[in-house]
């Protein structure tokens, strides 16, 4: 369980966080949902600590990640974590195999000559087989997005923190990330946090969608509440979003 407490980050003068708290349940799909520059990424980059907010407190399973002060502890929560990125953010460099197993070495104890075959399990999981040798300038976005997940779940961690995660996508390969990110929750029993601006993702797969608008909260709840709130802001940013996707 990660429980988020007075979370308050700053920019500019700014409260980009605003003094949020909320808990995320085992086993479910959190959805942070709302317009862009409103802290989406900002909240999950605090959770693991890649941002130092100005207050609050993160505790994942019991342990409070941002009053770690060395990074042997930073490291040891954020080995719970696997976190896809909204550009993917795979190593040209690599062939896809090396991508998928890059974080190993940092984050498990795992023998080399493992490598190859988790990276062929994992890569399966995501619908993609026999392209382990394949370089990433060969993949399609859509390929590239379901690599970066193959990744993201290499070191079998509880927690999957979402980015943005069809950003940038057809909607064929949207779809194919949607129903991935349901089958991880479902087959693996990860935790899953997902920030997006795409409604229809947020309704698809959320356990529940937490709307966030000028730094806070302003309605967290199902898809189907959700749908019916009665806070202006949430019901306008619906109908707006599917009035822009027709």
């Amino acid at each position: 369980m990660i429980e988020v407490r007075n979370l308050t980050k700053i920019y500019d003068s700014k409260k980009v966080l605003n003094d949020i708290t909320v808990d995320i349940k085992n086993g479910e799909i959190f959805t942070i949902m709302g317009p862009s520059g409103t802290g989406k990424s900002t909240f999950i980059k605090s959770v693991i600590k890649l941002i130092e907010p100005e207050a609050g407190s993160v505790i994942v399973d019991n342990r409070d990640i941002l009053k770690a002060r060395t990074e042997f502890e930073i490291q040891n929560i954020r080995k719970s974590f696997g976190y896809l990125f909204q550009e993917g953010a795979l190593f040209d460099s690599l062939n896809v195999w090396e991508n998928v197993t890059f974080g190993l070495k940092y984050l498990t104890d795992i023998p080399d000559e493992k490598y190859l075959e988790i990276a062929r399990e994992k890569l399966k999981l995501v619908g993609l087989e026999d392209i382990e040798c394949k370089k990433v300038n060969e993949l399609s976005g859509g390929m590239k997005k379901r690599v970066a997940l193959a990744r993201a779940i290499a070191h079998n961690p509880k927690y999957i923190l979402y980015d943005e995660p069809t950003t940038g996508l057809d909607p064929i390969s949207s779809d194919i990330i949607i129903n991935l990110i349901k089958e991880m929750a479902e087959k693996l029993g990860i935790t899953s946090i997902v920030v997006t601006h795409d409604v229809k993702l947020a309704l698809t797969i959320s356990t529940r969608i937490g709307m966030l608008f000028n730094g806070r909260f302003i309605d967290i709840n199902t898809p189907d509440a959700i749908k019916e709130s009665s806070v202006k802001e949430v019901r306008e940013f619906i109908e707006t979003s599917f009035i822009e996707s027709k």
